[in-house]
């Protein structure tokens, strides 16, 4: 019996996928569980896997198509078995028809193979052969230009990650394009990804419907900074950033004022007893935001080595859902980018987000005495319908006390 490869909904919040790359070919076999391509979701870069047998007999979707959740990707079935029907109907939502659905989420995928060609197609040969490289490097391989086959990798056996296209200069290995600069009154439309669709819808939802309000504080960061340079001396090869400790600070001061550490449902409020801290990471074309369960259970040392193996595969884009969603509130720091001040949108249905700017010596008046401390400016954005002004204001002053006292993570 041939089986519907359906484009299925791989995220919470997906409603089209990308085919990225086919991982299989016409004519090839498939077993139940083969990969049988790459999808980019609104999120993340999932695998499309097989759950029937047979061969793969057509391939409705190429790469660099993009299709609705339930429409027909692919059709497997036996070598002589009449698919007629299928390929007539053009698929249809869930698993109608004759055929299964055979989309789903993998949670630790496989390096595929190299990228798939670009749009326009160069005369010179490439060379032939399979290159170990991350999802991002083939991407932003792709998109520069550069052979793989002329770089080095430096990731684990020899894969190529980003940090060595950086050494790598444009276009190397490939033919230089036609147009090395734009000329003058010319415009470029460029398609949007999955990922800038979702970002642009959910700012719709969030920033019109939600009453935002903000609340900006300065803190004083000498002994967070000083708290900070005794734990890296402790052990270097585990060094905690100031976003690790704020991360703590922030999931701490949640256990004490629960009324922030909430959904707004439309007619209840749910609140939580357990912290799960979203934290926004910059990614190629937008941000994603991996969630740090249980963050108030957590020390300092265990945040500090999640938060960092998250932030990895975001940028990867190879988190799974459930690694971005269901967080009860986040923090967004702009602060490597010397932003001292911004405010952050909330991600709904949280009802807050905490913006943190950059950490820089300021002359204050300190004990009566003029001298130069470091400084930082958070702001929190809040959700009115569930906090306000002053149950906002209570919450920000428990993570200034704790971040200007460190000691008191521990009281």
């Amino acid at each position: 019996m041939a089986t519907k490869v359906l484009m299925e909904a791989l995220s919470p919040t997906m409603e089209e996928g990308r085919v990225v790359k086919w991982l299989k070919s016409e004519g090839d076999a498939v077993r139940t569980g083969d990969t049988l391509a790459e999808v980019e979701t609104d999120k993340a870069i999932m695998e499309l896997v097989a759950r029937g047998e047979g061969i793969l007999r057509k391939v409705i979707a190429p790469e660099g198509a993009t299709l609705e959740v339930g429409k027909l990707v692919a059709v497997i079935a036996t070598k002589d078995e009449d698919i007629s029907a299928l390929l007539g109907d053009g698929g249809g939502k869930g698993e109608e028809g004759r055929g299964k659905s055979t989309a789903a989420p993998s949670p630790a995928p496989a390096p595929s193979p190299t990228p798939g060609p670009l749009p326009a197609q160069s005369a010179t040969a490439a060379p032939t052969g399979r290159v170990k490289a991350s999802p991002l490097a083939k991407r932003v391989a792709a998109e520069q230009g550069v052979d793989l086959h002329a770089v080095s990798g430096s990731g684990p056996g020899g894969r190529i990650v980003k940090r060595d296209l950086d050494r790598v200069p444009a276009h190397a290995g490939a033919p230089a394009p036609s147009t090395q600069h734009p000329t003058p009154g010319s415009v470029t439309d460029v398609p949007l990804t999955q990922i800038r669709k979702t970002i642009a819808r959910r700012l719709v939802q969030s920033i019109g419907p939600i009453p935002h309000f903000f609340l900006t504080t300065e803190i004083d960061m000498e002994r967070a900074w000083e708290a900070r340079e005794a734990l890296n001396r402790l052990d270097a090869t585990q060094r905690v950033s100031f976003n690790d400790i704020i991360i703590k600070v922030v999931a701490l001061a949640l256990t004490r004022h629960p009324a922030c550490n909430a959904w707004w449902q439309d007619d209840h409020i749910r609140y939580f007893a357990d912290v799960h801290l979203g934290m926004a990471v910059a990614v190629e074309d937008g941000l994603i935001t991996p969630v740090v369960r249980h963050a108030q259970a957590k020390s300092l040392r265990e945040i500090a080595a999640e938060a960092k193996d998250l932030g990895e595969r975001a940028r990867a884009r190879r988190l799974s859902p459930e690694e971005y969603t269901g967080a009860t509130f986040s923090v967004s720091n702009l602060g490597m980018f010397d932003i001292d001040h911004f405010t952050a949108v909330i991600n709904p249905p949280e009802a807050g987000i905490l913006a943190v700017g950059s950490i820089s010596q300021q002359a204050v008046v300190h004990e009566g005495v003029l001298s130069a401390r470091r400084r930082m400016r958070v702001t929190m954005s809040c959700d009115h319908r569930v906090i306000d002004g002053a149950t906002g204001a209570k919450f920000l002053q428990t993570v200034k006390q704790m971040l200007e006292n460190p000691l008191a993570m521990i009281w």
